[in-house]
């Protein structure tokens, strides 16, 4: 069997990445179940890329699509534990955001890194409902998410290179896209705390809704389960979960493309 070609591992990896377009990924679902007036985009995720860049962005595509990069190479292992970095980093991230310890104490094995904010003794109900805690909470499990994946991502790449010239240009090409898209990535990504609090500001106005007239609102009661700061746990976890995925596509798709080659090559016949 012969190797991989560059457009075959480009496939392979897009064929990982295609839910990951905007207007699909389960990411826009949760913002659009969450937040009613967050409509689904209906534009095409790939329109929309060439939107994004620029003339000097295509130029730097076309080299890195055009450039040689030289005879094929054969390092079946560089890959081996690829697939187990992966489940490792989404088992970690994961547990990270579920175990977060207040409504549902973590167990003694998975300590908790990043914990939920919960209103401090004695604070009235309106300083306890200052979004600011849960935002920079958000921040911290997105700079968590950031830092893990993008060393996976940089491993996949490193891996898929040592394989062969194609593995090698759909590295450098994976490199360069995310060189390009990286300030748009980040901007885009920042604006979903800000929506989570209008979730936050959404769920705190029905509960005081609720409240019957004269009854006291005790922050303290907040953290109980059921209330209305458990609901929106429970969301943010769910939007943190879906973003975890989205983030991993791409180096998902590195690793699928590299087990892709090493099988290719390890079938090949000697």
């Amino acid at each position: 069997m012969r190797p991989l070609s560059t457009s075959n591992l480009a496939l392979i990896m897009t064929r990982e990445l295609h839910r990951a377009t905007f207007n699909r990924s389960a990411l826009v679902r949760v913002l659009s179940d969450t937040l009613p007036n967050v409509a689904e985009p209906k534009y095409d995720f790939g329109e929309r890329l060439g939107q994004w860049l620029d003339f000097s962005d295509a130029l730097t595509l076309f080299s890195v699509l055009n450039h040689e990069a030289g005879g094929n190479t054969s390092a079946p292992s560089a890959n081996a534990d690829l697939a187990g970095q992966l489940a490792r980093v989404r088992g970690n991230l994961s547990a990270s955001i579920q175990n977060d310890g207040v409504f549902n104490p973590a167990p003694s094995d998975s300590p908790v890194r990043i914990p939920f904010p919960t209103p401090l003794p004695n604070a009235t109900a309106d300083s306890a409902a200052d979004f600011s805690p849960y935002h920079r909470y958000y921040l911290a499990h997105q700079r968590d998410m950031n830092a893990a994946i993008t060393a996976l991502r940089a491993n996949a790449r490193k891996a898929l290179a040592a394989q062969s010239a194609a593995g090698r240009k759909l590295a450098d090409l994976d490199a360069t896209f995310e060189k390009i898209l990286a300030v748009r990535e980040r901007n885009l990504l920042s604006n979903i705390p800000i929506l989570l609090g209008k979730r936050f500001d959404q769920r705190y106005a029905e509960h005081r809704a609720a409240l019957a007239d004269g009854q006291t609102d005790d922050p303290a009661d907040w953290t109980q389960a059921g209330s209305w700061l458990d609901a929106f746990c429970h969301d943010a976890q769910t939007m943190l979960l879906a973003e975890l995925e989205l983030r991993l596509k791409p180096a998902a798709g590195l690793i699928a493309a590299a087990g892709s080659a090493s099988e290719s090559m390890e079938t090949k016949p000697q």
